[in-house]
């Protein structure tokens, strides 16, 4: 765990950055309003972190946030899981999207492989929005009935969820590129009543015809009663299959005009349902609310992210991933939400620049891995296109190297904002990352977020500075999980985030809190696969590579390497007489490719003899996953609790080999 970072300072906002930053008028309006007055952004965000009642209740008033009842009180009780925010209250998510609407700028643009840079007006999406909703009203639809998208990052997956949460219908999706299997792990378990699906899509160049999968959709998922399937890989003419029942094209549903309708729902009501794969057992389905992911987005993207009306903000992002969710909180700040729909990397790694050049880009976001392949093709972004209007560049999915640091500011532009952040799918927004008010040092996140108490905690439960520990949240926050989809008596919930430190939200991260403030990310403490930000269950993997009849059993491990690279390994265990040969290799991977996702393919895949067990039969993953981390054996596993501890000599000698290589690669 020793620290590879390098503190080194890149950026110091000027005068002028301060002073207009949306946090300054903020502590602005708290002295002349409150009478409280904060020299530092330190000093207030350790108020906002402690006085939460205090600080949540002043968004609620800064924000002016509009409700048809009023709120009784702002917090019932400081308990997690179970905070009950603004009681009473009732008003609506999409109602304060529209409450933006302007025709000074767009509501959309949208680019992708297939077509050119198109703009969405705010009467446009709001026309578009009223028809569907009214005509989902028409179909059955109801608050609280759930509503699911197999659609990727275009304006009309937007529209559908802006139509559901006006309804209060809950939306969950996922993306295409989703295996069927893990669609329908998702999707199963929160029984959707209609499904917006896509005919097919591209991405890198290469058409994929996905209306085969809706009929396996729709088959699997029996509480489906409408689909409606949208024509964007083959166009209008395009053929339906006649296995497809109970289906209209998204020309139908979307004929008839109709006005919006804003369905006043309870702060606490169901807005989205977003996913969290475990180690064991099938993705955790979170439930987030209206009210917490307004106020949250509203503060993260104003305060934090210095989000103003009539940016530009744009955040590479697939449906399945979290930052979806955000980037369309974009249109509740009045900012023009800008989509991209394809590979960042067709036909090069150029694509990106030229849509932030050719959209007058603002803030552009991405992930660290993106930043490491950027710096790996040897692109001038700063040099080759006029990025004049950006000032922000995000960085999120991983820890962002110092090096990806200094590439952004070398090669992209010198007297940018470079905003990294981490958070989770858990609270949909982040927990440590940005302020325009601070400088910008080589691989450090600038601060604790707003009104999120976070600490680095030892396996005794105490807090840490300049110590790596486990990231922890020690107050509520609103946009926390209201629940987990069927899961009684927050029994999955607290098994979640809650098993390590009573009453303490462990997320799962290690973490280091400077004495400055600031905070560096060292990857996932558990064993969940987070790759290029999009986080997957080590079951959903095991139970594809397992079920082919030459696997007996397997173990995957991911891990952070230097240069923003994830090294994910696969170690099979095969039956008697059968050898890994390159074709198994590939069939493995083919496997994993169309049942997972193409992020969740192995770097490499080793044969082993025995995957290494704990006494009661569980995978040693988060152990394993240590040793890769340079972690000697003793301090990694307990070995008189394994069952087979002769299985660890092969991952302590192969572990090896792959530290020095690692350590090789530091300069």
């Amino acid at each position: 765990m020793e620290s590879v970072f390098e503190s080194q300072p890149l950026w110091e906002p000027s005068e002028a950055v301060k002073q207009q930053a949306n946090v300054t008028q903020y502590m602005r309006w708290l002295q002349e309003k409150k009478g409280l007055h904060f020299q530092t952004r330190e000093a207030l965000w350790e108020w906002s972190a402690n006085e939460i009642e205090a600080f949540w209740g002043s968004l609620w008033e800064y924000f002016s946030l509009q409700a048809s009842t009023p709120y009784t009180t702002i917090l019932h009780q400081r308990v997690m899981p179970g905070a009950q925010w603004f009681p009473g209250a009732r008003l609506n998510y999409a109602e304060h999207a529209f409450r933006n609407a302007t025709e000074a700028h767009p509501a959309l643009l949208f680019r992708s492989e297939r077509h050119e840079l198109v703009s969405v007006s705010w009467a446009e999406l709001a026309q578009k929005v009223g028809a569907i909703a009214q005509a989902l009203r028409d179909l059955g639809v109801k608050p609280g009935d759930r509503v699911v998208g197999y659609m990727p990052n275009i304006p009309e997956t937007a529209m559908a969820f802006l139509a559901c949460a006006s309804i209060g219908a809950v939306w969950s999706s996922c993306s295409p590129d989703f295996g069927t299997n893990s669609v329908i792990d998702r999707f199963k378990q929160i029984e959707p009543k209609v499904l917006f699906a896509i005919d097919g899509y591209q991405y890198g160049g290469k058409r994929f015809d996905r209306r085969s999968i809706v009929a396996e959709l729709q088959e699997s998922l029996p509480s489906v009663e409408h689909t409606v399937l949208y024509s964007y890989l083959f166009g209008e003419q395009g053929t339906q299959p006649a296995a497809l029942s109970n289906t209209l094209s998204w020309q139908e549903l979307a004929a008839k005009p109709a006005p919006l309708r804003f369905e006043q729902v309870p702060f606490d009501h169901p807005l989205w349902i977003l996913y969290s794969s475990g180690t064991t057992g099938l993705p955790k389905p979170i439930v987030h609310g209206h009210g917490g992911i307004l106020l949250e987005h509203l503060k993260c993207l104003t305060l934090d992210k210095d989000i103003k009306p009539g940016d530009r903000l744009f955040w590479f992002s697939t449906t399945g991933w979290m930052m979806w969710n955000l980037l369309l909180g974009g249109l509740l700040v009045g900012a023009t939400v800008l989509l991209y729909d394809g590979s960042p990397a067709y036909p090069d790694m150029e694509t990106l620049w030229q849509f932030a050049a050719d959209t007058q880009m603002t803030t552009f976001g991405t992930s660290a891995a993106y930043i490491s392949s950027c710096m790996k093709s040897g692109i001038e972004p700063g040099q080759t296109y006029d990025l004049r209007h950006l000032r922000t560049v995000g960085s999120t999915g991983s820890p962002l190297t110092p090096e990806g640091f200094r590439w952004i500011y070398e090669h992209v532009k010198s007297d940018l904002w470079l905003a990294s952040v981490s958070g989770g799918t858990d609270v949909c927004s982040a927990f440590v990352g940005c302020s325009p008010l601070l400088p910008v040092y080589a691989g450090e996140l600038q601060c604790r977020m707003l009104g999120a108490k976070i600490e680095a905690f030892d396996e005794a439960g105490n807090a840490l500075i300049d110590e790596v520990g486990e990231l922890v949240i020690t107050n509520p926050l609103p946009s926390m999980p209201l629940y987990f989809w069927n899961d009684p008596n927050y029994e999955r919930y607290r098994e979640s985030y809650f098993s390590l430190y009573p009453d303490v939200w462990r997320h799962g991260d290690w973490i280091k809190i400077t004495p400055s403030g600031g905070a560096i990310i060292y990857g996932r403490s558990d064993s969940t696969i987070n790759r290029q930000g999009i986080r997957m269950g080590s079951s959903e993997i095991y139970r594809v590579v397992e079920s082919l009849p030459e696997v007996l059993d397997s173990l995957i491990i991911g891990v952070e390497m230097p240069g923003g690279h994830y090294y994910m390994p696969l170690f099979v265990v095969l039956r008697e007489g059968v050898e890994l040969d390159e074709s198994l290799k590939a069939r493995i991977k083919t496997q994993l490719r169309s049942a997972v996702s193409p992020h969740h393919v192995p770097d490499e895949i080793q044969q082993i003899p025995e995957v290494p067990r704990t006494l009661s039969g569980k995978k040693l993953e988060v152990p394993i996953k240590k040793l890769f981390m340079g972690i000697p054996v003793e301090k990694a596993a307990s070995v008189d609790a394994l069952s087979n501890p002769q299985a660890l000599t092969y991952f302590v000698d192969f572990a090896q080999t792959v530290v020095a290589r690692r350590e090789d690669t530091v300069v």
